[in-house]
C-alpha cells in the first residue's frame, strides 16, 4: 500500500544562507521492489516502481545514495545537490537489519566487524572495520517479499552499521561470511531513523549538514 503525505504536514525547508536557494529535504521508507529513482526517458517502458509514484515531489529532487530494487527502508530525497553528497562522501553511518539464511554466528559477525573481502567492479576489495552485531527479529513493517519459512531451516537477524556504500555491499558482506541475506532493511542514516514509518510514507525534514 502506498501511503502520501497526510495533508496537514508542512514540508519543511532549509535555506541555504550562502546560495540563496531554498531546498527541499524528505525522508523516505522505500518499498520493496521500488527503483531509487525517477521515471527516464530510458525506464519508461520497463515494467518497473519508481519513487515518484509515491508522492509528487518537487522538480529536481533526487535520491541520495541508492538502495537496490529488493532493499527497503530509510533513504533520504533533496533538491541539495551539496547535501547529498555530504551524505554519501563524508563518512555519515547507515545502519541496516539484515535477515540472513541460517543461525549467524559469532565468528562470522567478528570477521564482519573486521571486513571482509567482497567484489566491487570485478576486483577484490576490503570493506572497512564495521559495527555488527546479532539481534533479535526486529519490529519491522510486513513485507511483500516472500522470505522461506522455517520449515526450510531457520534463519537470523543482524545489525551491520557502515560508513561507506558500495554496491550491495551489505548482501555481499553477509554472503562473504556464509550467511546469505534474504531480506534487508536500511534504519538509520546518522542520526534519523525509521521510527515507526511504514513503506511508503514520506516525511519532509529540516536538517543542516552537521546535524545528520
Amino acid at each position: 500500500m502506498i501511503l502520501q503525505l497526510p495533508d496537514t504536514l508542512e514540508v519543511l525547508y532549509f535555506y541555504n544562507c550562502m546560495s540563496k536557494e531554498q531546498h527541499s529535504y524528505f525522508k523516505l521508507y522505500k518499498p520493496y521492489k521500488y527503483l531509487s529513482q525517477f521515471i527516464t526517458n530510458d525506464t519508461k517502458a520497463k515494467r518497473k516502481r519508481f519513487l515518484g509514484e509515491l508522492y509528487p515531489f518537487p522538480e529536481g529532487t533526487m535520491a541520495v545514495g541508492r538502495l537496490d530494487e529488493t532493499s527497503e527502508g530509510l533513504l533520504f530525497l533533496t533538491t541539495n545537490g551539496k547535501f547529498s553528497y555530504h551524505i554519501t562522501n563524508t563518512g555519515v553511518e547507515k545502519e541496516y537489519y539484515a535477515q540472513v539464511d541460517g543461525l549467524i554466528t559469532v565468528e562470522a559477525i567478528l570477521k564482519l566487524q573486521k571486513g571482509v573481502s567482497i567484489g566491487v567492479k570485478g576486483k577484490d576489495y576490503i570493506t572497512k572495520p564495521c559495527q555488527a552485531k546479532i539481534i533479535e527479529m526486529p519490529n519491522l513493517p510486513p513485507t511483500n517479499q516472500r522470505i522461506r519459512d522455517d520449515r526450510h531451516g531457520p534463519t537470523s537477524w543482524v545489525s551491520i552499521t557502515i560508513t561507506e556504500g558500495k554496491f550491495r555491499q551489505i548482501r555481499k558482506m553477509t554472503a562473504a561470511v556464509g550467511f546469505p541475506t534474504l531480506r534487508l532493511v536500511r534504519v538509520r542514516i546518522g542520526s534519523e531513523t525509521i521510527e515507526s514509518m511504514q513503506p511508503g510514507d514520506v516525511v519532509g525534514i529540516k536538517h543542516t549538514m552537521d546535524n545528520i
